[in-house]
């Protein structure tokens, strides 16, 4: 009887802090009641393939004139446990340095990405969303107002699109006239830097969190 009761009592001892571990596990986050914890999905995927150093051509294209072109660089990482891609941008024109901070995300629940830009030549930041669910080839996003009565100032579009097996990215920005035609503003032609298309060769690609 004695033996049976020192074997019962060790093996609660040994079962307790594994019981202690699931139970912690199992506990809801607080959060989550109001704001539900929601996990990486195609777009993220995608999204992955941006990682990297890139030379960057940037081509504005005005109404009248030839186009305006300026050379950069950016730096593509995932952040937050690879729910979202951050691009930093820096164009050099003369004397004159320009920077940019791009961040997209994806929800799996609509399928749809949303993004946001702020730089150094305007204290607005840009909105963009998309309107139709990611066709896994393409990003297209379309520009957003957070004000109460929804109107923008200049309606636009972006596509976004890799090429060359994923050296190369070609961003495009339309604007719609008043005639409702779309037309060509600004264009980003991406190249994978050399180096860091050696290293993106040699290492696994950052992976996705839970």
């Amino acid at each position: 009887m004695a033996k049976t009761i020192r074997l019962a009592a060790a093996l609660l001892i040994i079962a307790w802090p594994a019981a202690a571990i699931v139970a912690a596990q199992d506990k809801k986050d607080p959060q989550s009641t109001y704001e539900p914890r929601s996990k990486p999905g195609s777009g993220q995927k995608f999204l992955e393939k941006f990682v990297g150093d890139w030379d960057v051509v940037k081509t504005f294209y005005p109404r009248s004139g030839e186009p305006a072109r300026a050379t950069g660089e950016c730096r593509q990482t995932l952040v937050h446990e690879g729910r979202f891609l951050k691009s930093e941008f820096t164009f050099q024109s003369g004397d004159v340095k320009t920077t940019g901070t791009g961040i997209i995300g994806f929800e799996s629940e609509t399928g749809t990405f949303t993004s946001v830009w702020t730089d150094s030549r305007s204290t607005r930041m840009s909105l963009r969303q998309s309107q139709d669910k990611f066709n896994g080839e393409e990003i297209v996003l379309y520009s957003r107002s957070l004000q109460q009565d929804g109107k923008e100032a200049r309606r636009s579009r972006t596509v976004t699109r890799l090429e060359d097996e994923g050296r190369k990215i070609v961003h495009r920005q339309f604007t719609a006239g008043p005639d409702g035609k779309e037309r060509l503003v600004m264009e980003l032609l991406m190249t994978r830097k050399p180096e860091a298309a050696r290293a993106n060769e040699s290492k696994d690609i950052p992976k996705i969190g839970k």
